[in-house]
């Protein structure tokens, strides 16, 4: 069998290539060097282990040794993880965008051996098909121009280049950020919502929970019940479908149709962080039972399926797996369906009323399959809009026997910033549910990347642990979203050590991010020998950027402490953004999310309760000022033990003194009330 040098890997996806007949070599100095010394151009070939298009892509090229052939002769061939390393794959992306008018995974670029893009596309079929040139084809095209005209070719990824950089590093005009900018988003949003199915647009949709989290603080700050109904039209319309895991829980990516029926099976952390907290924030509200179960199934899967046995979160599960008809065959979401008849036989007289429930026929529900993957099965969705609590037997009959089943791949690597947005999620759980395991869970999770990927001494962070080894420098993100974690565990616990770390990852940390001339952060530290481009990420799309959540981080940590200069520097970031969030509104709802804690004036409800444990007073206590939607609102229950250690990193926080067994403060503006005196 064929080995090439990705086999020294540990990420999951490089290792998936690792025995390609492509003399593959990892994104780094080694393969720059080849390069300039044999004068060829670099193909670089970017996706993640559990892409359904790298599969199919790897399968029909990198697997075909005439193809092969073509790249190890004309060409270096470079693989590249997008969840390992997101900066170079952003720069590429911005480029193959910038020149096709679309972007995606596999990305596909050629550059020169300076690292610079002079052709790039996504998915090439081996032969013209589709649309599409063939790579065979392309390959031999680009081949013949780089030997015959190299000089043009450098030219053009010259200009390119610094149109890229110019792009990226531009100056920005400043804004000045008002109540207008914050609701500015709300009216495309309306025009765009599909009030019959929920979501925003047609087909295919992608949940993208910022906006749920945008909506949401829109409604509390405005009291607007259009912005409330449209995230929870949404949030019932994917519950209901197919891309809910309707006997697992958790969610897949994406659905193909618009009512949520047919998934792409693959199912994110990042996802199930996001929807969990979208589902607890709409059970805050609207106090539906509904909102919380789903919730709490998010939590199961997450906590059964992909949690490391030392407390981290894997990335992902793939939508392929083996058939189990048919175990050499590997199929999309072979591991969810279902014939009629396996459900007759596990659930005998319980099928019938399983089946209506959940839309299952003879002979298959899935109308339109040109792939033919699911011809005579079923995808489980909510067909039957009565009680399903008396299925519960059945759906653990099913579940149980699902797990037998081959298993997706799993993409076992821990990355921070994923592992991050899932702790805020199970804070979010512990206060809203009341559930312990949450708590648990979180401060197992927190622990697990406070020892394996941060370094107090000058406070670095990596980003990616796995197979034993934490490597990769951290970016923004991942300094953003666990400083917004750790904050969420001193909310839910009081313990003081994680609003210390969080606000040395926001001072420190962030400061080797920040444009201190423009406002804003840079998504990499300066320096970084093997990027071509310094970039700003400032897109909420699947995820939060990095710049949003860094901002209300900043706005949270004055919030908590009264330092000022936190305050300035995200407002510094907030006007950078301005502009474009002006020109783009639903670009950036999560900035938005934090230009509205910028209104809001600091608000505190601290609970000081009499020793160093809670007892059932207070925690009943604490659950009744906690449950409430108030989304700028900080709750705290302090100990007579947690006070003194306060005093150094939040002092209004530590001087508020107990009266006597229980007080309760309501503070405004770091100015309180005379507090409620329990006992």
């Amino acid at each position: 069998m064929h080995t090439n040098a990705l086999i020294n890997e540990k990420s999951p996806y490089l290792r998936q290539h690792a025995h390609n007949p492509v003399d593959w070599l990892p994104w780094g100095e080694a393969a720059f060097e080849k390069a300039r010394t044999e004068e060829k151009p670099i193909f670089l070939s970017v996706g993640y282990s559990t892409c359904h298009w790298c599969h199919v892509m790897a399968h029909e090229s990198f697997e075909n040794e005439d193809i092969a052939e073509l790249l190890n002769r004309d060409f270096v061939p470079v693989k590249l993880d997008r969840e390992e390393r997101p900066d170079v794959d952003r720069v590429y992306m911005l480029f193959v965008q910038a020149t096709t008018g679309s972007g995606g995974w596999p990305m596909s670029v050629w550059l020169t051996p300076e690292r610079k893009p002079f052709f790039g596309g996504t998915y090439f079929p081996p032969s013209s098909r589709y649309g599409r040139p063939g790579f065979r084809e392309v390959l031999a095209q680009l081949a013949r121009v780089w030997k015959e005209d190299r000089r043009r070719i450098e030219d053009s990824s010259d200009s390119v280049t610094e149109q890229l950089r110019s792009f990226g590093e531009r100056a920005q005009t400043r804004g000045t950020p008002d109540r207008e900018l914050f609701g500015s988003a709300f009216w495309p949003l309306r025009r765009s919502f599909d009030a019959k199915w929920g979501g925003f647009g047609g087909a295919p949709k992608f949940p993208r929970p910022v906006l749920f989290n945008y909506l949401l603080r829109y409604y509390a700050l405005e009291g607007n019940s259009e912005a409330l109904e449209m995230v929870t039209r949404t949030l019932d319309g994917m519950a209901a479908g197919g891309m809910h895991d309707q006997l697992g829980g958790g969610f897949h990516r994406y659905s193909v149709d618009e009512r949520w029926f047919v998934p792409h099976f693959e199912k994110m952390l990042y996802d199930q962080a996001q929807l969990v907290i979208s589902y607890l924030e709409a059970y805050q509200i609207t106090s539906e039972a509904r909102h919380a179960n789903v919730a709490r199934g998010i939590f199961d899967y997450v906590l059964r399926d992909l949690t490391d046995s030392g407390g981290g979160f894997y990335s992902a599960e793939d939508a392929d797996s083996p058939d189990p008809e048919n175990p050499a065959h590997h199929g999309e979401g072979a591991f969810y369906i279902w014939r009629k008849s396996e459900i007759d036989a596990l659930l005998g007289k319980e099928s019938g009323a399983f089946c209506e429930h959940f839309g299952v026929q003879p002979e298959g529900n899935v109308d339109a399959d040109p792939q033919g993957e699911f011809t005579g099965r079923n995808i489980l969705f909510r067909a039957g809009k009565g009680d399903a609590s008396a299925l519960e037997s059945a759906r653990a009959s099913l579940l149980a026997a699902r797990s037998l089943r081959p298993r997706p791949h799993l993409d076992n690597k821990v990355l921070t910033s994923w592992n991050a947005l899932f702790i805020s999620a199970l804070c979010k759980g512990y206060r809203v549910l009341d559930d312990a395991r949450y708590l648990t869970a979180a401060r197992c999770a927190a622990e697990f990347l406070l020892t394996h990927m941060y370094r107090a001494e000058g406070t670095r962070l990596l980003r990616r642990f796995c197979d034993g080894e934490a490597a990769i420098g951290g970016f923004l993100d991942d300094y953003a979203f666990l400083a917004q974690a750790l904050l969420d565990l001193f909310e839910a616990t009081a313990e003081t050590r994680y609003l210390v770390t969080a606000r040395a990852l926001a001072t420190e940390g962030f400061a080797r991010f920040e444009d201190h001339d423009e406002g804003g952060f840079f998504s990499t530290e300066q320096n970084a020998s093997d990027l071509l481009l310094r970039m700003k990420d400032d897109y909420d799309g699947a995820e939060p950027s990095g710049n949003s959540v860094a901002t209300d981080v900043l706005l949270r940590l004055a919030h908590l402490t009264g330092d000022e200069k936190l305050r300035e520097t995200a407002m510094r970031s907030i006007q950078a953004f301005a502009p474009k969030a002006q020109a783009q509104s639903t670009m950036a709802p999560q900035m938005l999310v934090a230009l509205g804690r910028s209104f809001a004036a600091p608000e505190q409800i601290v609970l000081r309760y009499e020793g160093g444990e809670m007892d059932s007073q207070a925690r009943e206590l604490f659950a009744r000022e906690s449950h409430p939607f108030s989304p700028y609102t900080v709750a705290l229950a302090l100990s007579d033990a947690a006070t003194p250690e306060l005093e150094q990193t939040a002092r209004f926080l530590g001087s508020l003194e107990r009266k006597g067994k229980i007080s309760i403060y309501r503070c405004r503006n770091f100015t309180c009330e005379l507090p409620e005196i329990i006992g």
